[in-house]
């Protein structure tokens, strides 16, 4: 029940008579604002990762003004600040390496000024976790406003995948089937509209989860980002946050266990990636809302994938919107009984049910039926044994079905230096039955745990005709790309884990119906490989200074989310008084 009578947060700055109201009113003014918007209105901060740097992004500044319109039609008065904005396609060494930081920002900026809610405007992969964590931490009214995709790509007369079309095409030039200049023609027909990655990726994944969350509006998933009803949306969630402020409809009250198995089910469904296991641990852990990589083995596996987009399938973001997007997806869910908990509450008031109860689909290819899903066993595979003691994930519908069970040789590269130097090499030991093997790429090794767990495959296999090879690692990938990889091996490398003493020769097997990952040595030789490497190590040099040194020594491992250990929890919104 909405009431407008409660005292607001932004009071504890703008509601008084005394010298400290003086000061807050006066230098605000300096903007010229009228006295009449400090009196009772909801001041809506708008939470800004606009940077031109991040290209995803860099057409948030016209998506924050239509947010602002509707924060005015709705009563309140908005105020827009910036964030640290960490784009996965320039930032070195990786986004997720400045996720933490961006989350920090976030909450601080959150707590420490007069608003009482707030607009995250997110997009680029790890912008979407960012703000979310660090307003969860907060815990204030808060709807989530993502960027939408670009537009579908176009290279020759065809339609092309962001992200995807490089790891295919680049491919292509290694074994030999196309020239360079064939490969860099599709370059600028990759990316030919402001928006993030137009495949199934990590942006389009999160902002997917983000819906199922409850935590934007219906529908605001996978409108492509220069359609006129992204502004639409940014508009109506404007108007929608101020109702929040009075309702008090905190980040609490919508990221609830029950949302999360929603979220992880819908994962499943829409062939997404692999990334979201570690952003929604993140997110959960900022709540207090117990989540574990187990959860997505009970409540993720057995669920059919749905969407036919790549990198698991054929179709882009645009037709997915087309086809009726994510309220599509979850009533075909509900109606099989596939939704956990179809009456979890979302940001505008209402059940994820009744926003899709009616939701209609206009292309069964691009959202298919249950009786003809893309894969019919989606979402993660949660990978356990003892390479892999804290888990690994796969993700099924990515990956060469043939492989999922799988017996192989390890051919080792000790970090992505090593592989980048030697996997080219004509005199490689490899074939098509080996298992790639890449250490010390994970959350301490990179260190941010970068997206190179999809190795490329060796040159001269690919000119054979091989395809696609069983590839492990403590890395991330990106959720545009593809292949029979493990991801995620925890522990990592760099934190002593069994990876660390893989050797070439070893033979590994990875079962996915067992969610087996096993390293063919008995326990004491592991035991002594792992002394042994224990003891080589007090000659590195260590992280010492910088960010670096903070994250490497408080980054939590990957089945923990990667937060820092001293970021996990709610820490609320108060902050003391300030007495000038």
């Amino acid at each position: 029940m909405t009431d407008q009578t409660r005292k607001l947060r932004s009071a504890e700055w703008f509601g008084s008579a005394d010298k400290n109201g003086f000061m807050y009113r006066s230098w605000m003014k300096n903007q010229g604002i009228p006295d009449h918007e400090f009196a009772g209105k909801p001041i809506i901060g708008i939470c800004n990762t606009w940077s031109e740097l991040t290209p995803c992004n860099a057409h948030f500044r016209k998506l924050a003004e239509h947010v602002k319109r509707g924060i005015y039609e709705a009563g309140g008065f908005p105020v827009e600040f910036p964030v640290f904005s960490n784009g996965e396609s320039n930032l070195r060494p990786t986004a997720m390496f400045t996720r933490n930081l961006a989350s920090m920002d976030v909450e601080e900026s959150i707590r420490g000024n007069p608003i009482d809610a707030v607009v995250l405007l997110a997009g680029c992969d790890k912008t979407t976790p960012a703000l979310l964590m660090g307003a969860a931490s907060c815990d204030v009214p808060a709807i989530l406003v993502t960027g939408g995709p670009m537009l579908n790509g176009k290279h020759e007369g065809h339609d092309i995948g962001s992200g995807t079309v490089v790891w295919q095409l680049s491919e292509a030039v290694k074994a030999g089937r196309i020239s360079l200049d064939e490969f860099m023609s599709a370059e600028a027909g990759m990316s030919r509209s402001a928006g993030t990655c137009n495949t199934m990726g990590t942006a389009s994944t999160m902002a997917c989860m983000a819906e199922a969350l409850g935590v934007t509006l219906p529908h605001n998933a996978a409108i492509p980002a220069v359609d006129a009803r992204r502004y639409v949306m940014a508009h109506l969630s404007g108007m929608r946050i101020v109702e929040m402020v009075w309702d008090d409809l905190r980040l609490s009250k919508l990221l609830t266990r029950a949302a999360f198995e929603n979220a992880i089910r819908v994962n499943a469904a829409i062939g997404g990636s692999t990334n979201a296991a570690i952003h929604l641990k993140a997110i959960a852990g900022r709540v207090g809302v117990p989540l574990e990589l187990d959860d997505w083995t009970r409540i993720g596996r057995h669920t059919p994938t749905l969407v036919d987009l790549q990198p698991s399938g054929r179709f882009l973001m645009e037709e997915f919107y087309y086809a009726g997007g994510l309220p599509a997806v979850l009533r075909r869910m509900g109606e099989a009984g596939l939704l956990p908990h179809p009456d979890a509450l979302t940001a505008n008031g209402k059940t994820l049910w009744d926003n899709v109860r009616a939701a209609p689909n206009y292309n069964d290819e691009v959202i298919r039926p249950l009786d003809n899903p893309l894969v019919a066993d989606g979402g993660l595979c949660v990978l356990r044994g003892n390479l892999a003691p804290n888990g690994a994930v796969l993700k099924p519908s990515a990956a060469t079905p043939e492989l999922l069970k799988h017996r192989g040789r390890a051919v080792v590269f000790e970090n992505l230096e090593d592989y980048k130097a030697r996997i080219a090499d004509p005199a490689l030991d490899v074939d098509a039955t080996s298992v790639l093997v890449m250490k010390n790429c994970g959350p301490k090794g990179y260190p941010g745990m970068a997206e190179v767990g999809n190795m490329g495959l060796p040159p001269k296999l690919l000119r054979e005709g091989v395809k696609d090879m069983v590839r492990i690692s403590d890395a991330r990938m990106s959720g545009t790309a593809y292949g029979t990889v493990v991801l995620h091996v925890a522990p990592e490398a760099r934190a002593g884990g069994p990876l660390a003493v893989v050797r070439d020769g070893d033979w590994i097997e990875l079962d996915c119906e067992t969610g087996r990952l096993h390293l063919d040595i008995t326990d004491a030789d592991m035991a002594a490989r792992l002394a042994q490497w224990k003891a080589a190590q007090q000659t590195l040099p260590a992280d010492t200074s910088g960010y670096r040194k903070l994250y490497v020594e408080h980054v939590l491992q990957a089945d923990e989310g990667c937060d820092f250990d001293f970021l996990v929890g709610c820490r609320g919104a108060e902050v003391p008084r300030h007495s000038h």
